[in-house]
């Protein structure tokens, strides 16, 4: 995996949906490639302004703020009585346009069942073979599903790993302060937590259930 913030330009990179929610976002002043696109999720739309960006979507219900005015974006407005987060009809979009790996800036404190929510749509990712990142000021956050993430090999600092919507079966680490080898990670004993990568491209593999992995930015 190379880390989704960066950018090769010898390497072809696979297209980013870069979505941003209405929390602090933390994003880098950058510019994305011509292949990426930037969805705002409801209040997102100002994260992504503040962070020098312009979004070609924004979709929302626009409980909690308004609707963006002079703005060349496409405005998607929601039903306030709907099933889907905000967050998570921006995923719908991007997976609908094609879209596989998506960076999410924004989609972290404030409240607590918020940030929850948006592990829920790392894992929603997974089901439709799609690898979601969730940005917070230090760290990222992944959901995998029977597979294996390799971090980049300048990593250095915590990682933690727990099972995430049940058991995970056949968990290994390697080029981590504490290794482990084929174990079993449950969801009420967090095991996992406070890892260390030490440089080297560090590697968890899980043979069957879901890991909910944090990792340094």
């Amino acid at each position: 995996m190379k880390n989704p913030e960066k950018q090769d330009k010898k390497d072809k990179k696979e297209k980013l949906c870069v979505i941003f929610g209405a929390g602090e976002a933390f994003a880098p002043r950058k510019r994305f490639g011509a292949n990426d696109i930037i969805i705002a999720a409801d209040g997102g739309y100002s994260s992504a302004k503040n962070a020098g960006l312009e979004p070609s979507v924004v979709i929302g219900d626009f409980d909690s703020s308004a609707p963006p005015e002079n703005t060349a974006a496409h405005v998607i407005k929601l039903n306030r009585d709907k099933d889907d987060t905000d967050m998570l009809a921006a995923v719908k979009l991007g997976l609908r346009r094609g879209y596989k790996t998506f960076v999410i800036y924004g989609g972290t404190g404030g409240r607590l069942d918020h940030t929850f929510a948006n592990f829920a749509t790392l894992a929603y990712l997974n089901a439709y073979d799609a690898r979601g990142y969730l940005v917070d000021r230090d760290s990222i956050a992944t959901v995998i599903t029977d597979g294996k993430i390799t971090l980049p090999k300048n990593i250095r600092g915590t990682v933690s790993v727990f099972a995430y919507g049940g058991t995970a079966t056949g968990v290994t680490y390697k080029n981590l302060s504490y290794i482990l080898d084929n174990a079993e990670l449950t969801p009420e004993f967090p095991l996992g937590v406070s890892n260390a990568a030490v440089g080297n491209g560090a590697e968890i593999s899980v043979k069957h259930g879901s890991l909910l992995i944090f990792f340094p930015r």
